[in-house]
């Protein structure tokens, strides 16, 4: 057993128990906290990393002196539209407060408003609940009737899942549908275009149409694994959520920037 250290959110999921499992097989002292803070007793260990959500991450990140790794909100926009399938936009919410037409609308990262088609902008947070600036993906809306799951590490899917089928969850091993080998070499396609942390995942789907698409990127450190093999993601996970200091220069501009978290 060593002093690295890795801590995971309260309400533990699924996947924060595999990767406490993987972690402490390693030697790793792993551990889930109890309240959305870092424990006194481990307060001192060192290097850390974590796994859990923005808000986590905003309130321990800073005190355990990790750089958390995720993908720009510019990210998703810039790419072809041959790799979305669909005009993605990222704009302020008060520009999307404006929509009077349906559109999917989700925060970049942060969970601070459901995720989902808004009939149109009238829908979103008012101003007295978020920013003005507050910077929000405006996409068309599609179908996609397949969805996967990747998590990558310096450019290469370290594991995969499928997580749903005509958007109902459907969780499989990557191995066992029968698009194991496409997923792959589109997922090779749209991680050349580059422009995304070293560590990170991605979610790709098939379209309704027969085209495939990128759904999105997410933080590796907030990311579910679903059917991924946990030693696997354990290693995109101690990558994305680590040391700010042992963070690679092509790193930096990814690291989440610091919030003052009121407790």
């Amino acid at each position: 057993m060593t002093d690295r250290l890795l801590l995971l959110a309260p309400r533990i999921n699924e996947t924060g128990l595999q990767l406490l499992t993987a972690a402490r097989r390693r030697g790793l002292r792993a551990h889930s906290a109890t309240r959305w803070a870092v424990p006194e007793e481990l307060s001192a260990l060192r290097p850390a990393h974590l796994y859990g959500g923005p808000l986590f991450a905003d309130t321990v990140g800073r005190e355990l002196g990790i750089g958390a790794l995720e993908d720009p909100a510019g990210w998703l926009p810039a790419l072809p539209y041959g790799l979305t399938g669909r005009r993605v936009e990222c704009t302020t919410l008060a520009e999307a407060r404006r929509l009077r037409r349906p559109a999917f609308v989700k925060p970049p990262n942060d969970k601070l408003f459901p995720a989902r088609i808004y009939p149109d902008g009238t829908g979103l947070p008012g101003p007295d609940a978020l920013a003005d600036d507050f910077p929000v993906l405006v996409s068309d809306i599609v179908t996609f009737e397949r969805e996967y799951r990747l998590f990558v590490l310096d450019g290469e899917v370290r594991a995969a899942s499928r997580y749903a089928v005509d958007g109902r969850l459907d969780v499989a091993p990557l191995d066992l549908d029968p698009y194991r080998a496409v997923v792959p070499a589109f997922a090779a396609e749209v991680l050349a275009c580059g422009g995304l942390p070293s560590a990170v995942t991605l979610d790709v789907g098939l379209l309704a149409g027969g085209n495939w698409a990128v759904v999105e990127a997410n933080p590796a450190w907030a990311s579910g694994g679903y059917a991924c093999d946990p030693e696997r993601v354990l290693d995109v996970v101690l990558r994305a959520a680590g040391p700010l200091d042992a963070v690679a220069a092509p790193d930096l501009p990814y690291c989440r920037p610091p919030v003052t978290v009121l407790r």
